[in-house]
């Protein structure tokens, strides 16, 4: 089994219809594969598939039912729960805990083995590598949308996954602050070494024009892609 991250589809979709069929992916480790293609064409649904919570996605008022296997690093992914696939999700909305201060969002997702003070400095650094040192007690809601993104990839990533997905990071953003962030997410990412997928409907967030597949095209259905 190939290191990385890989999903066999054999099809994804309601019981009526199908969005995805016959499928495979590869994402090696330190790659970004950018998933695109219209609405409803079972993007988010692919990524749901991978972290296991398909349970909470619909289509119309149908569930989505998946027939394949997921596969991280030769881990046979497919029967475990969310929790124990050591899988990242960042989305389009930073879903920030309103309740926290941005150092207590970071500090949740810190492996809670190993001394406090360590934990904090974990907290620490994160805020330094995401440009808002000092700003660890503000409220999230007090951050503009650039610096809420940060705080949500760093929180993601503090969570020490060994795969991340991001669903349509950047679409919340205007196109000045998209094409300042988007380095800042890449760079990020591929220094940590693991496994990404990207879905995104703009072009211009294409991580790798190497590794892109488009969805909901005759091209892509019924066809595999390594």
């Amino acid at each position: 089994m190939n290191a990385g991250l890989q999903i066999d589809i054999e099809r994804l979709g309601t019981p009526t219809q199908a969005l995805v069929q016959a499928l495979h992916l590869h994402v090696p480790a330190g790659e970004i594969l950018t998933l695109m293609g219209p609405s409803g064409c079972g993007k988010s649904s692919v990524l749901a598939a991978i972290a296991g919570t398909l349970t909470s996605v619909s289509e119309g008022l149908q569930p989505l039912q998946f027939a394949g296997r997921v596969w991280l690093n030769g881990r046979d992914l497919t029967p475990l729960p969310t929790h124990l696939r050591g899988v990242g999700l960042v989305f389009q909305d930073a879903l920030l805990f309103a309740h926290m201060t941005v150092a207590e969002n970071l500090l949740f997702a810190v492996p809670r083995h190993g001394p406090p003070a360590q934990r904090q400095a974990r907290v620490q650094q994160a805020l330094q590598e995401a440009e808002l040192t000092g700003l660890g007690e503000r409220d999230p809601s007090t951050l503009s949308g650039g610096q809420r993104a940060r705080v949500a990839l760093m929180r993601a990533l503090l969570a020490e996954p060994q795969a991340l997905l991001l669903d349509e990071p950047f679409s919340k953003l205007d196109a000045a602050l998209r094409a300042q962030l988007r380095p800042w997410v890449f760079a990020h990412v591929r220094e940590r070494g693991i496994p990404v997928m990207m879905v995104t409907h703009d072009p211009e967030d294409i991580a790798d024009p190497e590794r892109v597949v488009q969805l909901g095209t005759p091209a892509v259905i019924g066809a595999a892609h390594a």
